[in-house]
């Protein structure tokens, strides 16, 4: 297998709808709520831009329409987990087998086929040719160039920009933010639906800007690989970019081989093994990072509960 330029440009093309959907859970989980709903969030993004480029004939507005589409799914989560105060991870896995069941159906619905839909006419997102910029960085979508400016702009945010502080101390500790007059439900809820649009945006990318089609689940877990970019970037955006582009070039590597003559199942395994090999890792470092807790001496003045001997 040859490392040329076509590889990274497949690999920055299969980063973006991970990178977008990572960086919205990045934020929700900096303000205090658990999204394992990107899954999800991005199916009804995929479904939505294609149903609306379909419908207007205008990508751009098949993208509106995923980013709306999306958001108004992610209100489902807000509000179970905010106000009602549902278990996060129940609602999350909840809203992704939806997403798998109401796309399938709104395909048979809206469109009258199973599987896949796909047409001629159907408009998708073109490439931006940058002659100064080289095969691997020119002739992506402006999705593309927009998420990395999405870590850039969330990065500024959340370090310097007074609302990105306010939600950082939400997360960090929502009861003292409350006290100094900060409405933790309202940053939350700021969270969950940026996470929406990013996850919008994310299934427009995938389903407009990759390719041109629609098919039953075809985040095929990126959505999950999603999440644990967030976990393995510690829920930073510069994080949370490294993380994604390690998956994306395992996908582009998978794409590749299975080019060469290797099984399908084999190729599109490669992501999944490297997000378990990832996982560990980083489980293995944090708890090497742990300095064990030293026993009490006899002799100290404090006795093993932490009293005053």
């Amino acid at each position: 297998m040859s490392i040329d330029s076509a590889l990274f440009h497949s690999a920055l093309l299969a980063l973006t709808p991970i990178l977008l959907a990572a960086l919205g859970g990045a934020i929700c989980e900096r303000a205090g709520v658990f999204n394992i709903g990107l899954e999800g969030m991005m199916l009804i993004g995929c479904f939505s831009g294609v149903a609306g480029s379909w419908f207007t004939g205008s990508a751009w507005l098949g993208v509106v329409f995923a980013a709306l589409a999306s958001a108004a799914y992610s209100m489902v989560l807000a509000v179970g987990t905010i106000s009602l105060r549902g278990d996060a991870v129940v609602l999350g896995v909840a809203l992704n087998l939806l997403a798998v069941g109401l796309t399938g159906f709104l395909l048979r619905t809206v469109f009258g086929v199973q599987g896949t839909f796909s047409d001629p006419e159907l408009a998708g997102l073109g490439g931006v040719d940058i002659p100064f910029a080289g095969p691997v960085l020119s002739g992506h979508s402006v999705l593309v160039y927009l998420s990395w400016a999405a870590v850039a702009v969330a990065a500024v945010f959340l370090a310097r920009h007074p609302w990105g502080l306010r939600l950082r101390g939400v997360g960090e500790a929502p009861d003292a933010a409350a006290t100094l007059g900060v409405s933790p439900a309202k940053y939350q809820y700021a969270a969950v639906l940026t996470s929406g649009v990013l996850c919008g945006l994310a299934g427009a990318q995938l389903a407009l800007g990759n390719v041109t089609l629609f098919s039953e689940n075809m985040t095929a877990g990126r959505g999950w690989i999603a999440v644990v970019a967030v976990m393995l970037g510690r829920a930073l955006p510069l994080g949370v970019l490294l993380a994604g582009l390690l998956f994306g070039i395992a996908e582009a590597v998978g794409f590749r081989l299975q080019g060469l003559g290797m099984p399908q199942q084999a190729t599109d395994a490669a992501p999944y093994v490297v997000t378990l090999i990832a996982l560990f890792l980083s489980t293995a470092r944090r708890r090497r990072r742990k300095s064990p807790v030293s026993p009490v001496s006899p002799a100290s003045p404090v006795s093993p509960v932490g009293e005053p001997a």
